[in-house]
């Protein structure tokens, strides 16, 4: 995600590497390549001028402190100016209603009824709401069984009739539904289409009259780069949306319309999604997506997703363990588990801030830790507990076992032992803890 403009943008900030003092030519020729790395994203000409306009007044005639060099300080002006530039502040989502009524927009092939899904997930496990799913899209069969699948996948109910061809009579539907069950969110998957039309516009927007929810949520591919941001303003024209899903961020994207889109449609990036599995969705906020734009990482984001799946029970068994040294293989199988459910591996080694510049190249397979698995699980419960009874004899059994040679079963217990000496010399600290024994486990791979 953004490693392409990232790296041209430390490249054009580190211009005025070395100089004394900001000059009007130093300037101009750090903001021209700055200028560039945004067009190269895919933003438009127009607000990537604007925005270095801007930079260009902020930093003309600003005396650097002390403390700073004239590149730090152009790095600062420039991540205000992108923090400005995708909205400012973290937008929230409106959960007033009772039930609260979602509205999801898009066209086809956005993710739109994917991320109903990992919506209503979030809601129900992040803010403890009951969702209802709403399948309103009567034109495509496969879309309400999708629906299905999802809702079944995550333990949330569905509603959608088949026999109906009236998305606002399903709609409203639904929604009676949900008071009747005690529903507190009810989230509405709307059809979509392969390009904006006048029909699929006057259903939506017919949709919208009828139930007038407290959300209304455009969902876009950022893969489509500024043509997402000219279907936003399609869209936003004719229902007033309250705010951007931007899915696939995960993917090759340019980052054009995470940039731009709040300028011109001037509503908010409210989530982003970051990989297929159904907890794949994150809260947008700009500060932080302008420091990893800038290959600062996110480093708040990390230790909150290390924090959900920090359990202080567990902790504790753990703590004591490594003071007993009797911290085994099962014990390290457990908090693998718990990091491979923070997410994908690349995602959370780019929020180390500079670990993304370090893995330029390094492709980060989420499987990685698989060959480490299969060496544990081809161990007996004794070895898994007591590693020091693994001898040559044994080793060459665990390594049949699990399809890995005797080298790699001895480069595991090699490093399992350094880790447990450093988990034990820094005790204390859930979420920094775990940071460090990511840190030593990429290393395994």
């Amino acid at each position: 995600m953004f490693d392409n403009l990232s790296e041209k943008l430390d490249k054009a900030l580190h211009v005025l590497k070395g100089h004394g003092q900001i000059t009007e030519i130093n300037v101009a020729e750090t903001l021209k390549e700055v200028r560039r790395a945004l067009l190269d994203a895919d933003v438009n000409f127009k607000i990537a001028k604007e925005f270095t306009n801007k930079v260009k007044e902020k930093a003309l005639g600003q005396n650097v402190l002390t403390s700073l060099q004239p590149g730090q300080l152009m790095v600062k002006l420039v991540k205000d100016e992108l923090i400005e530039l995708m909205g400012g502040e973290t937008e929230g989502i409106n959960l007033s209603g009772n039930p609260s009524i979602i509205l999801m927009s898009g066209l086809q092939g956005s993710g739109k009824t994917t991320f109903s899904g990992k919506l209503a997930n979030f809601l129900k496990t992040k803010k403890t709401k009951k969702p209802l799913l709403v399948a309103c899209d009567v034109y495509r069969p496969a879309a309400i069984d999708q629906l299905h699948v999802v809702g079944d996948q995550l333990g949330i109910e569905v509603y959608s009739d088949k026999g109906n061809s009236d998305p606002v009579a399903i709609a409203k539907a639904g929604i009676a539904h949900a008071k009747a069950n005690g529903h507190n969110v009810v989230i509405i998957d709307t059809a979509g289409r392969l390009a904006v039309d006048d029909a699929m516009m006057k259903e939506i927007s017919n949709i919208h009259k009828a139930i007038e929810p407290q959300e209304t949520l455009f969902v876009v591919d950022a893969m489509t780069g500024q043509d997402a941001v000219n279907t936003a303003k399609a869209f936003n024209d004719i229902l007033n949306f309250d705010g951007v899903i931007l899915t696939k961020l995960d993917g090759d994207t340019r980052g054009g319309a995470a940039i731009s889109i709040k300028s011109v449609v001037d509503k908010p990036i409210k989530f982003i999604g970051t990989g297929e599995k159904m907890d794949a969705i994150d809260v947008f906020h700009p500060s932080r997506m302008a420091d990893r734009i800038l290959g600062m990482g996110d480093v708040v984001s990390l230790v909150e997703r290390a924090q959900e799946q920090f359990d202080e029970e567990e902790a504790r068994k753990i703590q004591k363990k490594i003071a007993k040294n009797t911290f085994g293989f099962d014990d390290f199988l457990g908090q693998i588990q718990q990091i491979k459910k923070m997410g994908s591996l690349k995602d959370l080694m780019g929020m180390i801030p500079g670990a993304g510049k370090a893995l330029k190249g390094l492709d980060i397979d989420d499987d990685a830790f698989k060959h480490i698995e299969a060496i544990i699980h081809s161990m007996t419960p004794e070895e898994r507990s007591n590693p020091t009874v693994l001898n040559a004899s044994r080793k060459v059994r665990v390594a049949k076992g699990s399809g890995r040679t005797v080298q790699e079963v001895n480069q595991l217990l090699k490093q399992f032992n350094q880790m447990s000496k450093m988990m034990k010399m820094m005790q204390g600290g859930g979420g920094k803890k775990m940071m460090q024994m990511m840190g030593a486990m990429k290393g395994m791979r």
